[in-house]
């Protein structure tokens, strides 16, 4: 988990690649380290017992916390006032990924693994402009942290981040105009991601529709006996409750699917040297070959097993095309998809189990009904968590009671459906690359800003050399360095005593950004 360059060091590497991405500045700018123009204060490992749920205290700034606007941890010991997180103040993520955003929720504690960023004189260099400048810093110091779980940040490091220093009226022009651009293009991603999110309950509710009969609600006529059940009357599963089913249109009736398909059995796994990437007799699916919209992509790490391999040690676990494939090894459970044509005869490895159609259920039923998420949901009820995997047993595949309508039905339902998720594969497909347009737009923004093309320069601006000299000397007279912050609370302080936030005279920046790596 170590930076493996300085961040001088990275700044100065970048600049001489002659692509420096969002770590570019102006040929007359100078550069401040981070350390110079703010402090950055660590937050305190707060006894975690003394941690609730219940409004206990005062808010607690866990690095789950960094961009969101409120926090669910309430801290209800002793604290000292110089760990109080304002409306207003910049915290920084320092685990994983380093993120940064301006603290919008009430006043709150900075746990540790989180630290805050305090201008000493907004004169000097402007929260605004540092908000939108220090995340390419970051991105740029995580992708040269190695690490073997996650990625830590160090205040050293951030204190030494060597930042742009236009003419503090500069900063004022660039903050104002990217205001501008970047306020309409984050309007339009985020109707991009209000879009994207709308995506999976449409396909959520078009599958369960499609499954149950158009609705989970009761029929409309009270009058009409609900007989979907009948062919389960003589059945008992431990571990789904026939009677409690909802009710189906009329002629359809829920079947366990042991008694709808000829077959339901789970794969098997070779060892390794009989398992070849890349070519070989029979293609060998693995759950990762199974996608989320239901296909089969067997260009992803595509394996092969040998003829004798699948004839005789993995007999069992041969499928054929119009089989369906679901997972029951997990998380995610319950990918399903249909073998394809591409090859006469393939193999599953152990975490798949294959539904044969009987003569009653038509492929593409079966694999409608094992997406629907209510169809889905009941199988993961009785799925078996180890050491964070899940697990479904195959005798409860069998026992799953699947919605059977007659044949007719099924054809009709299924080519309907297909037409409606269709179009939302359509518009989800649209919508990755316009994402990936506007985050493009957003960089190039940026870096518009940052090499100083995104607003003119003044000439009756204070020079950056200027603004240097004159932040060194305020910082001469100081005594040079920072004091590093207290690690132990001196004085017992309660919730109760917490001081009212600041008056904020710059505006508060309303965007917590993060940005891509710089080229």
């Amino acid at each position: 988990m170590a930076l493996t360059l300085s961040p001088v060091d990275l700044v100065a590497a970048a600049e001489r690649s002659g692509s420096p991405g969002l770590l570019a500045r102006h040929q007359t700018w100078e550069r401040v380290p981070l350390g110079e123009i703010a402090d950055v204060l660590n937050g305190f490992p707060f006894k975690s017992h003394e941690f609730n749920h219940e409004n206990d205290g005062i808010p607690l700034i866990r690095i789950r916390d960094v961009g969101r606007d409120a926090s669910q941890t309430y801290y209800s010991g002793d604290y000292e006032s110089q760990y109080l997180v304002q409306t207003g103040d910049m915290i920084v993520g320092m685990d994983g990924e380093f993120r940064v955003s301006i603290w919008h929720g009430p006043a709150a504690l900075l746990n540790q693994r989180v630290c805050k960023i305090s201008i000493r004189n907004q004169q000097n260099y402007d929260l605004r402009f540092l908000l939108y400048v220090l995340p390419g810093y970051l991105d740029a110091i995580g992708a040269a942290t190695s690490s073997v779980t996650v990625k830590h940040l160090s205040s050293r490091s951030v204190q030494q981040i060597p930042l742009p220093l236009p003419p503090l009226s500069e900063q004022l022009r660039i903050v104002e105009a990217l205001d501008d651009h970047l306020s309409r293009l984050d309007a339009a991603t985020e109707a991009i991601a209000g879009a994207k999110r709308r995506i999976k309950p449409f396909v959520t509710s078009v599958l369960d529709r499609a499954a149950l009969g158009t609705s989970l609600a009761t029929p409309s006529d009270q009058d009409v006996v609900d007989d979907s059940q009948r062919l389960l009357a003589g059945f008992s599963s431990k571990r789904f409750d026939y009677a409690a089913l909802p009710p189906l249109p009329e002629g359809w009736f829920w079947r366990r699917s042991a008694d709808v398909c000829e077959f339901i059995s789970s794969g098997s796994t070779p060892k390794a040297h009989l398992m070849h990437a890349g070519s070989g007799d029979v293609p060998f699916l693995k759950v990762y070959n199974i996608t989320q919209d239901g296909r089969v992509d067997f260009t992803n790490k595509p394996t092969y097993i040998d003829r004798e391999t699948h004839e005789n040690q993995l007999k069992r676990s041969r499928v054929r095309p119009g089989d369906v494939l679901t997972n029951i090894v997990g998380p995610p459970l319950g990918k399903t998809a249909v073998v394809p044509v591409n090859h006469p005869e393939w193999n599953i490895n152990q975490a798949i189990v294959a539904f044969r159609a009987g003569p009653e259920v038509h492929s593409e039923w079966l694999a409608l009904v094992l997406r629907s998420p209510f169809v889905l949901a009941m199988l993961q009820k009785t799925a078996k968590a180890t050491a964070g995997q899940f697990n479904v047993a195959l005798s409860t595949c069998r026992e799953l009671p699947l919605p059977i309508p007659p044949m007719d039905a099924q054809l009709a339902v299924v080519a309907q459906s297909a037409e409606l998720l269709e179009v939302s594969g359509r518009f989800a497909a649209q919508v990755a690359p316009v994402s990936l347009r506007a985050q493009n737009l957003r960089r190039a923004v940026l870096r518009r800003a940052f090499t100083g093309s995104l607003v003119p320069q003044d000439s009756a601006d204070e020079s950056s050399s200027a603004l240097l000299r004159r932040i060194r000397a305020v910082q001469a007279t100081q005594g040079g360095e920072p004091k590093r912050a207290a690690r132990r609370p001196r004085k017992a302080t309660t919730s109760a005593d917490a001081p009212p936030p600041p008056t904020i005279t710059t505006p508060v920046p309303t965007n917590a950004v993060q940005q891509e790596l710089p080229l």
